[in-house]
């Protein structure tokens, strides 16, 4: 392991390229700190190290065609928006996507982005190094080169569908039995913040206090509503409920009360 010194006041979503491009792989997989893991990546690194940018759709779709001229990139097609919370790609393509997602990120203000504004904007960068990443996808790699993997293969909350089907292997699953490769809570940090114990929260427990782990985070350092024992349990259950009220009495009542008042 190589740990890679980055500097000390700069948001933690641009400094991604700084690795990768201090030490390039034959195949590079670029992943965020708040993805699980639950399925071997052979197939997309397989992809990778045929010369494609493998990476999952966003949620939403975004397109800006502005982006072409605030970037000097040129033209900027529509084309599947991904997300930069997994990206794979090999050495060749991907130390020269990383250069100019280097280079061309000092245009981002990121105060005006949804890390500070938390709200839905005209500012043309605002997913940050993500719209800059796409725009470089849609302007400088060619469109066959690009393996836009379905969302569901990398799902966010609430994981609607999903279940655990082996805790102790980290394996999740939907109905018609396709596993993703990753689960990623991408806004509230279920370690910073209490969150619903679902999918994304039962594995990560595992990983914080399972058998047979190669680290083990001291317990003073974790959360009680991760540790085994009957008070962590209550703790569990009485977050849940909470979530549970929120999510459908509180918020639903909030937006039927908004949308009344317009």
């Amino acid at each position: 392991m190589t740990l890679v010194g980055a500097p000390e006041h700069a948001p933690p979503t641009l400094l991604k390229t700084i690795a990768p491009l201090a030490h390039p792989a034959d195949v590079m997989v670029l992943i965020d700190t708040d993805l699980i893991v639950t399925r071997r990546l052979e197939e997309p690194i397989a992809a990778a190290a045929r010369g494609r940018v493998v990476a999952f759709r966003n949620d939403t779709e975004r397109h800006v065609p502005e982006w072409g001229e605030l970037l000097d990139l040129g033209p900027v097609r529509p084309q599947p928006y991904v997300s930069f919370a997994l990206v794979a790609f090999d050495r060749a393509l991907g130390t020269e996507v990383l250069r100019l997602l280097a280079e061309r990120q000092a245009q981002i203000d990121f105060e005006r982005t949804y890390w500070r504004e938390r709200r839905i904007t005209d500012y043309p960068l605002l997913y940050a190094d993500q719209d800059v990443l796409n725009a470089i996808l849609a302007s400088r790699v060619e469109p066959d080169r690009l393996l836009a993997l379905d969302q569901a293969l990398a799902p966010l909350p609430p994981f609607s569908g999903l279940r655990v089907v082996d805790e102790r292997a980290l394996r999740c699953a939907y109905a018609d039995g396709v596993e993703p490769y990753v689960v990623h809570h991408w806004l509230a940090k279920p370690w910073l913040e209490p969150t619903h114990h679902g999918v994304y929260s039962r594995l990560l427990r595992r990983l914080l206090v399972g058998e047979g782990l190669a680290i083990r985070v001291p317990e003073r350092l974790i959360p009680l509503r991760f540790r085994a024992g009957l008070r962590a349990y209550a703790e569990r259950t009485r977050i849940n409920v909470r979530e549970r009220f929120r999510y459908h009495v509180r918020e639903p009542l909030a937006a039927r009360s908004r949308s009344a008042s317009r």
